[in-house]
């Protein structure tokens, strides 16, 4: 049986049986969810997604009543306060606890609430006579959570890191029960499902710990505490502190229901709060309090004691909604867990099935377990994908094609750096080369010597389709695998057994799985190597045709249509006026074609010789503005603060007639602004032999985007060939396709993709060294005559080259020694290039 074949609903079927909720899903995403319509939602981990009925009741609520401040004692403060406190116990009835067990603390997060916990809690230093309080954590943990060490290493406090392996390998086999003689206050947190990978951690661990069975609270005389950190698990599982009664458990509501957000709870053991030491009291949290003296009683209320000022009570009230649309359209968390559990092991064993045309693996995938039982493995998938020859594809790059996908996934280390290196094998050493490297936290920086930095991530929600699997799983077969798609029947089999095998060992009803007929793996087909790179390389020499500059483009304002020059000066910022102007919304953010496509029908000019920069557009009237900053543009335009690919650059308002006229064509408020000559920015790149660095305009990374027409015209012969594959795309011409790379500079004559292994050039007498490959985004579909967006032409180039999204050289001027403007570059030009030294 063919991949294809297997990526059908009756193949879900078999390996799961369950799918949906109460009632009809598809009914569900009807009536619930129409703004997914064409949107593959996969990153159910970081939000899930918000019912519109919850929305839609809760703006009725908040019209119809009246809520005042709970701290007030009028009939509004009253309704708010009792519809507080019944929030409160609805909160306490989903995770099966009591208000005489428990206590709800509203927070603005989990994260402030871990905070709260870290702040509060009665660390001891380690003094002659007894030992200190020990801060532990499962290393497999969220950075809100190993950031408590930030708070406890300034009061003495040890921190113990713990593997997930050493809690159990290293218990001792009798619980040491409560210590009367030192009760030396210690806490333990860890992770109920790991954000990272999906993992869940036994809920037993709770009362090992507690009970000083498992290590490390067995090898330390004192009283532990324990925090689970739920946030992640019960995005889409049951929680029930009879089983686990964990003394602290921070949550997020948006985790759950998708709104509202920025607001969480600490739930508190009532046994346990008392040992929580405040040391800053807000409004509502006293009993009584001199100004004068340092008088201070708090009240009695655990709850009350604890939220400093008036609580987010409009937001609380939203839970109330959160929980009765959650329950009519999915019956409970049981159901949930039951259903993306389904998705995400039906993902995972295709995924981890999925062979490249010479038998090699498609994916990677990081988890302990093979996806066996919910109750040991959440509706996550972490992995990176690999090409035919073994090595790691760039999380960026799957990324960026899974946007133009409209896919939506997660990419990086995920907040959790612990499981980031135990899955990814990257030591302390080379986390350490890597920020070296000039990679950090949330950047797109993902291969660092060819080791990945991080890795992809899927989750599910209780409104993700069997659709959204297949759609994902279509995407990765189609851009990431060398033709022939194969897959590893016998891996797929045993994953199945394995499956069958550990059904009895689950808490969860039986899973049913039918296997069907055992299918024989198919003879494999000889591999189709794809390259290209052509049939060859050309020396410096340049034997053949001679290189030739064929075009010259500038772009004045960034995202705007293209203005073709023949002869033109070269400044010290690149081509003189390129991206000297950027379009921002309302709020001061840059616009792009990303988000507006209708940018590229702006097609601006410069005049020279009037010293005038002409702003033209189909059914606009032309207007101009001066091309250079003067004394009174100063004084009478605001300089403001804005962003360009994470720099901060400083730029000047152009003022209202440019402000009216884009606000009239693009049809939302904008404005238009330019660089401050006052201003440099530099280069993050930086060339190989570059003495110093280089000043940008308002360009994305370099100073030039270089592109081969040979190139150009075998991705344009591939999209050629996938135009029966396609979605009905016309075929694009060459020119159209030149368009969409919005390159400076248009070279002829040479090999395909040759100019990659460039590392300088000659064009004319201008020097230029290289200073990386241009890595490409879905901004490439935008057609550029019309404004319209498909996912040509960076499907092909993603297929046709596993999943390596570039395409162009970025390049630097080499201006001489003294001298601001080099020369003048001339379409006609002889190019000479060289290669990189060996």
């Amino acid at each position: 049986m063919d991949f294809q074949n297997l990526c059908t609903f009756e193949t879900f079927k078999q390996l799961w049986g369950h799918y949906g909720h109460e009632g009809n899903l598809r009914d569900v995403i009807e009536q619930e969810f129409t703004r997914m319509k064409g949107i593959t939602y996969l990153d159910h981990a970081a939000t899930t997604l918000y019912p519109e009925s919850l929305v839609r009741d809760y703006c009725q609520d908040i019209s119809r009543n009246v809520y005042g401040n709970p701290h007030s004692h009028n009939p509004s403060s009253r309704l708010t306060h009792d519809t507080v406190e019944r929030v409160r116990y609805r909160v306490l009835q989903h995770f099966n606890a009591t208000p005489e067990e428990y206590s709800v603390i509203f927070t603005s997060g989990c994260t402030a609430a871990l905070k709260l916990v870290a702040e509060s809690f009665p660390w001891r230093p380690q003094t002659e006579s007894e030992a200190g309080s020990h801060f532990c954590y499962l290393t497999d943990s969220h950075t809100s959570v190993v950031g408590i060490r930030g708070l406890t290493s300034g009061r003495g406090v040890v921190t113990l890191p713990v593997s997930p392996q050493e809690v159990e390998n290293r218990a001792n086999c009798e619980a040491q029960g409560e210590d009367v003689i030192c009760q030396t206050p210690h806490l333990f947190c860890y992770p109920a499902q790991s954000n990272f990978s999906g993992r869940k951690y036994p809920l037993s661990h709770t009362k090992g710990i507690q009970a000083r069975r498992l290590y490390p609270a067995c090898d330390h005389q004192g009283r532990w505490f324990v925090l689970l950190d739920a946030a992640s698990h019960v995005s889409c599982s049951p929680l029930n502190l009879q089983d686990c009664p964990a003394d602290f458990i921070p949550i997020s509501f948006y985790k759950i229901f998708g709104f509202p957000t920025g607001l969480g709870a600490l739930l508190v053991r009532n046994d346990t709060a008392g040992i929580l030491k405040k040391t800053y009291f807000g409004g509502g949290t006293a009993a009584a309090y001199l100004s004068g003296e340092d008088y201070y009683v708090h009240v009695a209320n655990i709850s009350d004691r604890f939220e400093d000022g008036t609580v987010s009570f409009l937001d609380i009230i939203a839970v109330n909604h959160g929980f009765e649309a959650l329950y009519r359209i999915t019956g409970g968390m049981h159901n949930i867990q039951q259903h993306t559990f389904g998705l995400a092991r039906y993902t995972y064993m295709l995924l981890s099935s999925l062979c490249h045309g010479n038998g090699r693996p498609v994916a990677q995938i990081y988890t302990e377990g093979q996806f066996e039982s919910p109750s040991t493995q959440g509706a996550i998938l972490n992995f990176n994908l690999m090409d035919s020859h073994g090595q790691i594809i760039g999380y960026s790059q799957v990324d960026r094609m899974a946007s133009l996908c409209n896919i939506h996934v997660r990419t990086g280390c995920f907040c959790n750096t612990g499981a980031c290196q135990s899955l990814l094998g990257i030591t302390n050493q080379q986390m350490r080369r890597n920020l070296q490297a000039g990679h950090v936290c949330g950047d797109s920086i993902d291969l660092v010597d060819g080791q990945p930095t991080g890795s992809v991530r899927v989750s599910f929600g209780y409104m993700s389709t069997f659709e959204d699997c297949q759609k994902f799983l279509n995407f990765v077969a189609e851009c990431f695998v060398e033709k022939p798609v194969t897959v590893d029947h016998v891996r797929l089999e045993k994953l199945k057994t394995a499956t069958a095998a550990s059904k009895g060992l689950n808490k969860d009803p039986p899973i049913k799985i039918t296997n069907g007929e055992i299918y024989k793996v198919d003879e494999k087909e000889e591999p189709r190597e794809v390259s290209l790179r052509g049939s060859g390389h050309r020396d410096s020499n340049g034997h053949g045709e001679a290189y030739t500059l064929t075009n010259i483009y500038i772009y004045p304002i960034k995202s705007c249509g293209a203005y073709e020059v023949h002869d033109w000066p070269v400044g010290p910022l690149g081509l003189l006026y390129d991206r000297g102007w950027m379009v921002v919304n309302g709020n001061g953010v840059c616009l792009s074609q990303k988000r507006e496509t209708r940018l590229c029908l702006i097609r601006p000019q410069v005049h020279l010789p009037s010293n005038k920069l002409l702003l033209q557009a189909s059914g606009m009237d032309t207007i101009s503005l001066p091309l250079e900053n003067n004394n009174q543009m100063h004084t009478s335009y605001r300089v403001c603060q804005s962003k360009v690919c994470g720099d901060r650059v400083e730029t000047v308002d152009c003022g209202d007639e440019a402000a009216s006229w884009l606000s009239d064509f693009l049809g939302q408020p904008c404005r238009l602004i330019r660089q401050s000559p006052d201003f440099t920015r530099a280069m993050k790149m930086r060339p190989i032999g570059a003495a110093t660095s280089t000043s940008l305009s308002l360009v994305n990374e370099a100073q030039y985007l270089m592109i081969n027409r040979a190139s150009v015209e075998l991705i344009r012969k591939l999209m050629s060939s996938r135009q029966d594959e396609s979605e009905g795309d016309q075929l694009l011409d060459t020119q159209n396709v030149i368009s969409r790379f919005r390159a400076n500079l248009v070279i002829a004559g040479v090999e395909p993709f040759e100019e990659d292994n460039w590392s300088h050039l000659i064009i004319g007498n201008t020097h230029f060294m290289v200073a990386g490959l241009c890595g490409r985004c879905h901004m490439v579909g935008v057609d550029q005559d019309t404004g319209t967006k498909t996912k040509e032409p960076l499907m092909s180039l993603s297929v046709h080259r596993t999943g390596k999204v570039t395409f162009g050289v970025y390049l630097t001027h080499q201006l001489p020694e003294g001298s601001t403007t080099a020369s003048v570059l001339s379409a006609g030009s002889l190019i000479k290039p060289e290669p990189p030294s060996s």
